[in-house]
């Protein structure tokens, strides 16, 4: 049985690159069967799917990814799974946005040692931008909120009298039901909005 060629394509929910994975899997001839698709949350990044892959590998059996982030989420784990693969599976990996990482070419010594100072140095950079973005993100959060510009959900316009009923509610004059049957809105949304008012 000779080796078998995969590929991965992972993207999380923010992302909309599926499409331009699977076509370079499909350019690089991956097969449709041997095409392995996950979507995963960034918050808690479980695999399952490429954990079967990987478990799958057989020693010369080619796993093709787009760029090495498919591989981890950080520095540690790209490096970490870059091993499993290709010592202990004794699989190779062609990075298709790195020409330099595809050890399918490199099964020698000095191959294999580019190969890996090449993979860590690219590992850092990538997380070294994941970091500089998350960063800016906070920054510029911060900078809208110094501005004035509010996060979250949108709060609801309370009609005309809302306040008054709600200082009242908050003085035990009257019950949430009667104050929400006076506004025309549901006790629910009196109370949510009422709390706020009389706790600000």
């Amino acid at each position: 049985m000779g080796e078998r060629i995969y590929g991965y394509v992972r993207v999380s929910t923010q992302e909309q690159n599926e499409a331009r994975q699977l076509t370079a899997m499909r350019d690089f001839g991956v097969q449709e069967e041997n095409i392995v698709v996950e979507k995963v949350s960034g918050k808690d990044f479980d695999r399952p799917r490429y954990r079967r892959l990987v478990r799958a590998l057989r020693a010369k059996d080619v796993l093709v990814v787009k760029s090495i982030d498919r591989l981890g989420r950080n520095y540690t784990e790209i490096l970490d799974q870059w091993s499993l693969i290709t010592k202990k599976r004794e699989a190779a990996i062609v990075v298709l946005d790195m020409p330099l990482l595809d050890t399918r070419q490199s099964r020698d010594l000095t191959g294999t040692l580019i190969s890996d100072i090449v993979l860590q140095l690219l590992s850092y950079v990538a997380q070294t931008e994941r970091e500089n973005i998350r960063q800016r993100q906070a920054e510029g959060i911060a900078a809208a909120k110094a501005n004035g510009v509010r996060f979250g959900r949108k709060q609801m316009d309370m009609p005309a009298g809302f306040s008054s009923l709600a200082e009242e509610w908050g003085g035990g004059q009257v019950s949430a039901r009667q104050a929400a049957s006076r506004l025309g809105i549901s006790h629910h949304t009196f109370l949510k909005y009422a709390r706020i008012h009389v706790g600000g």
